[in-house]
């Protein structure tokens, strides 16, 4: 089958050109061996990365027509049956390959990774120093102490996520989901013995946890199932177990929300505003910041002076209150 191939190519510093080539293929031949076929047969200057060809080394990821993914793992056929492909006016099916996003273009579909592995070093994804000072022993483990780590432990640090996270497009601050994924591995490694301070080093408005867009986007194109979003979460209630609403807005944030949930149904807008960024009004500088919005939205009829509780609040309070009895019992036998 005839398929056209539309290549993003870049030099450092210099604008994005798409360069199209067509090649005669079968629909299970994947992205790498199309690849592959350009760079040997049509144009042996494009440049890209590859190694296993076996989605083990993740050397290959790439943006495949709009989303991260590894070239050796996406097919022809799976690209146009799925409608990814789109169609032109003569029929031939068009995949479109770019670079990763959120990393600096080196040369076509090869990208910069520096600022990934540096986040990830900020971190500290390894047991800590302390915890190996321990002689004449090995680290012993449970198999269901490892098996926390499974999970987290499949990640190939291809940069996938790392290429669709919002929160990284708009606050160069943030480590990453990759990262975050790697610090709750060592949140849930029993061999470790530094807990706590890595929690406050992830708790943090912009570079840490609190900084996550939630937008899934990660857990959606992650190739071995670590679902960083869901790593970034357990972190969180790590945090929010071990911290009270006066610790900082973000904690309140959180804990607020929840709390007036549980009891209206929904949130009273009046008192969120108030006791997240007011702080019950210990916050004087928090509660003149909001003072110019509320006059407005009390201006324009859109600030709400009373408060009706939604229908079926109680039976919302107890799923609440179940959710959180079950996140308990599995935040206790996991430790």
């Amino acid at each position: 089958m005839e398929v056209r191939f539309k290549i993003i190519r870049q030099q450092t510093g210099k604008t994005p050109k798409a360069q199209t080539y067509i090649l005669d293929i079968e629909p299970g031949n994947t992205i790498l061996d199309c690849l592959n076929r350009i760079k040997w047969d049509l144009d042996g200057t494009l440049s890209f990365r590859k190694n296993c060809r076996n989605t083990i080394c993740g050397s290959c990821a790439m943006r495949i027509n709009g989303r991260s993914s590894l070239a050796c793992k996406e097919n022809v056929g799976n690209e146009i049956s799925q409608g990814f492909a789109t169609k032109n006016p003569d029929g031939v099916p068009e995949i479109t390959v770019a670079p990763l996003g959120n990393f600096p273009v080196i040369k076509d579909l090869i990208v910069d990774m520096s600022s990934f592995w540096d986040n990830l070093e900020s971190v500290a994804p390894y047991v800590s120093t302390a915890g190996r000072k321990i002689p004449e022993r090995e680290f012993l483990q449970t198999p269901a102490e490892r098996s926390q780590l499974d999970q987290t432990g499949n990640c190939i640090m291809c940069g996938a996520c790392y290429s669709e996270c919002n929160a990284r497009e708009v606050n160069s601050k943030f480590v990453g989901p990759h990262a975050l994924a790697k610090a709750y591995r060592m949140i849930a490694d029993s061999r470790d013995n530094d807990t706590q301070n890595r929690l406050e080093r992830y708790n943090d408005t912009e570079s840490g946890v609190w900084g996550c867009t939630r937008c899934y986007y990660c857990n959606e194109v992650c190739p071995m199932g670590v679902d960083p979003m869901d790593q970034i979460t357990k972190i969180k209630q790590e945090i929010l177990a071990k911290k009270d609403a006066s610790s900082s807005r973000t904690i309140r944030h959180r804990k607020v929300m929840i709390d007036l949930v549980k009891k209206g149904g929904w949130i009273d807008e009046r008192k969120f505003a108030l006791r997240v960024v007011g702080h019950n009004g210990r916050d004087l500088k928090g509660l003149l910041g909001i003072a110019p919005l509320g006059l407005r939205m009390l201006t324009k009829g859109k600030f709400p002076l009373t408060f009706e509780p939604s229908q079926g609040t109680q039976q919302v309070g107890k799923l609440i209150t179940r959710v959180q009895n079950v996140e308990e019992k599995v935040h206790l036998e996991t430790k």
